[in-house]
Order: C-alpha cells, then sequence, then structure tokens
C-alpha cells in the first residue's frame, strides 16, 4: 500500500461505528491524490468530474504505470462508488465523488455536482 495510505486499514477490514468515517477520509484523500496526480500526467480535474468525459482504459493504465498510487486510490474511489465507468467505458466520478470532490476543492473543480 502506498505511504499516503498506510495509516488506514483495508475498507473490507473496518468494522464498527468509525467505519464511516474512516472510509470518507480514505475516499477524501485519493480523491486529493487523484487530483495531483491527474495534473502531474497532464490531465485536467475536469476529465473525471464531467459524466461523459472521463479516462479510458488506455490512460488509466499509464497512470498506474507512472503513478502506482493511482490504482489504490481507483480501487477506493470504486469499491465507495464515488467512481465508475461511464457508458462509454471511460472512468468518472459519480454523483457522490464530485460532491465530495466539489467540497474539497470549490465549484471549479466539480461545477457539475
Amino acid at each position: 500500500m502506498p505511504p499516503e495510505l498506510t495509516k488506514e486499514r483495508p475498507l473490507k477490514a473496518l468494522h464498527g461505528p468509525s467505519t464511516t468515517t474512516n472510509v470518507q477520509r480514505s475516499l477524501r484523500q485519493c480523491l486529493s491524490i487523484a487530483a495531483e496526480l491527474l495534473y502531474d500526467n497532464g490531465h485536467v480535474l475536469e476529465t473525471i468530474t464531467l459524466p461523459q468525459r472521463g479516462l479510458a482504459r488506455r490512460e488509466l493504465s499509464a497512470l498506474s504505470s507512472e503513478a502506482p498510487t493511482w490504482a489504490t486510490c481507483q480501487q477506493v474511489m470504486e469499491a465507495s462508488e464515488a467512481a465508475t465507468f461511464n457508458e462509454h467505458g471511460r472512468f468518472v466520478l459519480t454523483r457522490l465523488g464530485r460532491e465530495i470532490m466539489f467540497d474539497m476543492f470549490g465549484q471549479g473543480a466539480a461545477d457539475c455536482a
């Protein structure tokens, strides 16, 4: 697991009243990391915040190769239902993911939330 996420227990191992808090913390951490990795790899945040856009599998593979942290964050985003693949098979944030991204980064980050 990447160092940024080592303080968090895996999603499936979480139990008890703090589960929601831990999952939300991990998700927010992953959304923040994802935003940074997108920028570092020549993408804009709207690539995943606009439902009609998204990252193709080829682009996801390139991101995972360039930044192994991406794969872990992608898993967390998908497992928490904050991201999915749209009807064109491209990776995008769901309404939940866009709302959290908007909450974290403001209207410009996810103006369609």
